[in-house]
């Protein structure tokens, strides 16, 4: 049993995934994909369902920061019916603002190049937003 984060751009799909304990998220891998080409990303994804124990995914939602939701709220939940067609794996949705910010603020902390944290911080932000979600499941325990 694991969950998968994912943070999806028009041309990235960031992910991230958890031990088999589900305590420890990482970064698995960026898939690069031609604008908007979700299809590309959903089968790449659904590679992964099939590779990996997954019980639980994390899609992050880019809320605007005053709550509301725009096109890129709406491409998330698109890639979430599209999960939920595909597979029976259950899919939430993760109110994802500044997770970027956040994996931009860690990188440079981290002394990366422009161009490294360029290839790895959708992943990074996939990893938060799935950290965001274990913590999530924990309070729902408690």
């Amino acid at each position: 049993m694991r969950y998968l984060g994912l943070d999806l751009g028009t041309k990235s799909l960031g992910i991230a995934i958890t031990d088999r304990s589900c305590t420890i998220a990482s970064v698995l891998k960026v898939i690069k994909f031609s604008s908007n080409d979700y299809n590309y990303a959903l089968n790449e994804v659904l590679n992964i369902l099939n590779e990996y124990e997954i019980s639980k995914i994390a899609l992050g939602l880019p809320k605007n920061m005053n709550n509301s939701c725009g096109f890129a709220s709406e491409r998330s939940m698109n890639f979430k019916k599209l999960l939920e067609e595909k597979t029976s794996i259950p899919v939430y949705l993760v109110d994802e603002r500044l997770s970027t910010t956040e994996a931009e603020n860690i990188l440079v902390m981290a002394d990366m190049s422009r161009e490294k944290r360029k290839k790895v911080i959708d992943g990074v932000a996939a990893q938060i937003i799935l950290e965001t979600f274990m913590k999530m499941e924990e309070n729902r325990n408690d």
